[in-house]
C-alpha cells in the first residue's frame, strides 16, 4: 500500500503543481510556445470528458470521478497477493481521478495545458491533439498498463514488498 502512495502522492501533488503555475502564468488566451510547431503549453478549461466530449456536465462527472475513486479505493484495500502491474494501474489511475476531481469541485472544470500538435500533414485528430494534463496521462497510462496486463499470459503474483 505504501508503494501505491509513494507513487500516486507524488503524481497528484504535480498535477496540482503544474495546474497552478499554468493559472497564473498563462491566460486563457495565450499560447507559450515550448517546440516551434510542436508542442506549446496553453490555459484550457474542459467541463467534459476526454478531448472535450460532453461538455457542461461537470457535475456528472464529479458523480462520476467519486463512484470510480471509490472503487479505486476499494481495489486498494482488498487483501489480495501483490501484482506489480495492477499496482502501478491503480496508483495512476488513483492520482489521475484525484488531480481531475479536485479540478471539478474548487475551480468548476478540469485545467488543461499540454498542447501537442503532429503537423498539418497528420490525420486532423492530431493536428492539434486535445489539451490535457498530467491527471490524463496518469488515466491514460493506467488504462493501457491495464489492458496489456489483461493480456499477459500466466499472470503472476509480484514478490512480496
Amino acid at each position: 500500500m505504501k508503494f501505491i502512495f509513494f507513487l500516486s502522492l507524488p503524481l497528484y501533488a504535480l498535477d496540482q503543481w503544474t495546474k497552478q503555475l499554468v493559472l497564473r502564468f498563462i491566460s486563457p488566451d495565450e499560447s507559450r510556445i515550448v517546440v516551434p510547431g510542436f508542442f506549446n503549453l496553453v490555459n484550457v478549461t474542459n467541463t467534459g470528458a476526454a478531448f472535450g466530449s460532453f461538455r457542461d456536465n461537470n457535475t456528472l462527472f464529479i458523480v462520476i470521478s467519486s463512484v470510480a475513486l471509490l472503487v479505486v479505493l476499494v481495489l486498494l484495500l482488498r487483501r489480495r497477493l501483490p501484482d506489480v502491474w495492477r499496482d502501478v494501474s491503480l496508483a495512476l489511475l488513483l492520482a489521475g481521478i484525484l488531480g481531475n476531481l479536485t479540478d471539478r469541485i474548487f475551480y468548476g472544470h478540469v485545467i488543461d495545458f499540454l498542447l501537442f500538435d503532429l503537423g498539418k500533414h497528420a490525420p486532423r485528430i492530431f493536428h492539434p491533439w486535445p489539451a490535457f494534463n498530467i491527471a490524463d496521462s496518469c488515466i491514460s497510462i493506467a488504462v493501457v498498463l491495464f489492458i496489456i496486463h489483461s493480456f499477459w499470459p500466466g499472470k503472476r503474483a509480484a514478490p512480496n514488498r
